[in-house]
């Protein structure tokens, strides 16, 4: 499985001029089936995507993930809003032998406070955009695309639509359940705008060692 993750400060995806899925920031996933991909290839995305670090810290140097700057930019706007004992937490464990930094915000508020929905307002770091910090992903078969040969590429690694439709959406799954995934809209004709930070462009490819 192959995937294009850029570093975005906004980025949008339509179908016949709907609007499918919207970031204000965070990272833009264009992401290829292979045709022996597996839920294995998936899982080693969705562990790898959050936490590459490729986000500015304090001092600017790329120091910081997708998982760290929500739950930074989380704690910083509850504490605004001067909620009191909230507790964050990162548990770091190991599944399949890859170390993992799963994050996990807890927030212990007083009694009577409520809920606050802090996910609309929450901003990167020096960015000026509102909005859903996260993934936006989209399917993106010709990333299997075969040009050394002739003027004209070829498929033939690309997975067949159901595999692909079926890889994808687990992507989004086991993705949502780590931080906010939009989507696009599988085997559409659909029309991506984004703002490339930096510009930042990682290349990922789960068959390779």
């Amino acid at each position: 499985m192959k995937a294009v993750v850029q570093r975005v400060i906004d980025a949008t995806v339509t179908v016949n001029g709907a609007l499918k899925g919207r970031i204000a920031s965070g990272l833009l996933v264009y992401l290829g089936v292979a045709r022996d991909d597996t839920t294995h290839d998936a899982d080693w995305l969705v562990e790898k995507i959050p936490h590459l670090r490729i986000f500015n810290d304090n001092d600017g140097k790329m120091n910081l993930s997708l998982l760290e700057i929500i739950v930074n930019q989380q704690k910083e706007a509850v504490n605004g809003m001067g909620v009191n004992h909230e507790k964050y937490v990162v548990n770091t464990n190991n599944t399949n032998n890859k170390t993992t930094e799963d994050t996990e915000l807890e927030e212990e508020r007083e009694e009577g406070e409520g809920n606050i929905d802090i996910g609309g307002s929450v901003k990167l770091r020096g960015y000026e955009s509102s909005g859903t910090i996260g993934v936006l992903a989209v399917s993106q078969f010709t990333l299997l695309g075969d040009a050394r040969k002739g003027r004209r590429p070829t498929w033939d690694k690309a997975a067949p639509p159901e595999k692909a439709r079926e890889l994808y959406q687990y992507f989004i799954e086991k993705m949502s359940a780590k931080v906010p995934c939009e989507s696009g809209e599988f085997q559409a004709h659909m029309q991506v705008a984004y703002t490339n930070d930096g510009p930042v462009t990682i290349l990922l490819d789960s068959a390779l060692p």
